[in-house]
Parts: C-alpha cells; sequence; structure tokens
C-alpha cells in the first residue's frame, strides 16, 4: 500500500474495505492527524539505527511512519482480527515484525535480545487507555530495555503522571514515573484527530528513561510505602501505612516523619520523592529488613 492512513480519506477506504469497526473491548481510536505523530517521531529521536517498540498498531497508521524513520520497528499486537488489514497496509514496510501477542504478557528482555541485538529499544505508541497504567508500569520496570517510551494516553492520565508533589492529581503513578523517568509533553490531540472520536483529549510523552533512579532506596520497599500512603488519600501517612503494611506501626511513622522535620500528621500528596524514599528506609532499617 503505497498511501499513508494519516489521510483520513484512506483510513475510511480501508476500514470499509475490511469491514473494520473499533472494538471497544481493546480500546481502539485510529489516529488520523500526521502531525501528532510526526511530533512523537521527532520527540523520540528515531533514527535508522534505532529499534522501536510499538504497542497497538491498529491498522498500521502509526507504523508506517514509524517504519520510514526507523531501522526496525517491532508491533505488539493482541487483536488477531486486523491480520488480513495489517499485511495491506503495511506490505511495503519491510521492517517491519508483528508480535501477536498481549503486551503484558511479553517478554520484553527476549523482544530486546532478538530483535534489537540486545541495545536499548525506543517505545512510540498510542497506548490503548482503557489499560495505560498496567502497560506503563510494566514498560518502566524493565527500564533497562528501553532509552525512551513516548506514548499517547488520555489527557488525565498524562496530568497524573507529569503531577508534582501538592497537585490534586499527585499519586503513586505520578511517583513511579519520577523515579524511573523525566516525562515531558510533546503534543496534545483533540478528539477530531481519531476515527472514531473518543469522549477525551488525548496527549503524547516523552518519558526519557533514567539510567539510575534520583534517589536511594530498596525500590520494593519504597513502591509499597508509596502504595500505602496513596490507597486511603485521605488518611495521614501514618495512619494508611499502619493500615496498609504489615509490621508496621503508626507509632514508628509518626516518629520517623518528625526525625524528618515533617508533621506527623502529614498526608501522601505533600510528600516528594526524595522524602517518600527518606521514610522508606527509616521504616526498612526499623523493621530489620
Amino acid at each position: 500500500m503505497s498511501e499513508l492512513l494519516t489521510s483520513p480519506h484512506v483510513t475510511m477506504q480501508v476500514l470499509d474495505r475490511f469491514g473494520i469497526r473499533a472494538r471497544k473491548r481493546y480500546g481502539q481510536n485510529f489516529l488520523i492527524d500526521a502531525s501528532v505523530i510526526d511530533r512523537a517521531v521527532l520527540a523520540s529521536g528515531i533514527g535508522k539505527e534505532d529499534t522501536v517498540l510499538e504497542i497497538g498498531p491498529g491498522i498500521g497508521t502509526m507504523t508506517q511512519i514509524l517504519s520510514l524513520a526507523a531501522g526496525k520497528v517491532v508491533a505488539v499486537e493482541i487483536d488477531e482480527g486486523l491480520k488480513e488489514v495489517l499485511a495491506y497496509t503495511l506490505d511495503a514496510c519491510e521492517n517491519v515484525t508483528i508480535l501477536w501477542q498481549d503486551i503484558l504478557k511479553t517478554d520484553l528482555q527476549a523482544v530486546k535480545r532478538d530483535y534489537a541485538g540486545g541495545r536499548k529499544m525506543k517505545v512510540v505508541a498510542n497506548l490503548p487507555y482503557y489499560i495505560t497504567t498496567p502497560i506503563l508500569l510494566a514498560l518502566l520496570k524493565e527500564k533497562d530495555c528501553f532509552e525512551s517510551i513516548t506514548v499517547m494516553v488520555q489527557k488525565e492520565v498524562a496530568q497524573r503522571m507529569c503531577a508534582c508533589q501538592d497537585d490534586k492529581e499527585y499519586g503513586a503513578l505520578s511517583l513511579a514515573v519520577r523515579y524511573y523517568s523525566e516525562p515531558e509533553v510533546v503534543a496534545n490531540a483533540a478528539p477530531h484527530c481519531f476515527i472514531p472520536r473518543p469522549s477525551v483529549d488525548s496527549t503524547v510523552l516523552c518519558l526519557h528513561v533514567r539510567e539510575n533512579p534520583p534517589v536511594e532506596a530498596d525500590e520494593q520497599h519504597l513502591f509499597a510505602v508509596i502504595r500505602a500512603a496513596f490507597n486511603q488519600r485521605r488518611k495521614t501517612v501514618a495512619n494508611a501505612l499502619a493500615h496498609g503494611m504489615p509490621g508496621v506501626a503508626r507509632q514508628d511513622v509518626e516518629e520517623a516523619l518528625v526525625s524528618m522535620e515533617l508533621p506527623s500528621d502529614i498526608r501522601g500528596e505533600k510528600l516528594s520523592l526524595s522524602q517518600f524514599a527518606a521514610l522508606s528506609e527509616k521504616l526498612r532499617t526499623r523493621s530489620g529488613e
């Protein structure tokens, strides 16, 4: 196929030709705005030396552009009902490999080894909105596989990801993103940039993956503390951790906070990542872990 799917007319022709309707089950909305894709590709810094991982290629709109920019594209797609249309739209894209599987069950280390020669990859994807957070966290936890993660997400999720201390959207996701990466807003996309039109606005973010975390702490214990603190946002950190972490006493949390020159009744949204790291280490030391 020689024409690009960033043309709404071409996209509609392809959808009609194959009788495709967006499947809500997979959160499918087909991107048709070339400028949004171009800005995402530019921000990701893709070159011919790069292997790109795309998640949810849909009918191949972004895949076509990635194929032109990258050395190799590995697209992971769960919907095998798209096999025929992708064979058609990507017939000229010889550097694209499609893995028909669930990204949450994909061995990312194996993809890095088998398709990128062990080099770090770059992610560029229009993520399905119903499962954005689990996918992002799975990618970030395999951070040594990636140089950057450039994704389109629901605008509200982007705000949570980029939120800072004291923002109303600030929470466990904000802290995880900051721990593993440095987020940058690349572009916004209104509903008219998609077929069919979603009911929400979208944002493209580029997460520049850190070589090393910005704080020193036991990672597993740190995120256990963060999750417990935000699982019950209305409670003080001391009460939330006492209820959410076995073996942690409220008095121990309050004493640790006071030793950090913080109020004993402080809530989670008032703590920075570095303060959570310090609190986590104090509690871990007390418990003898």
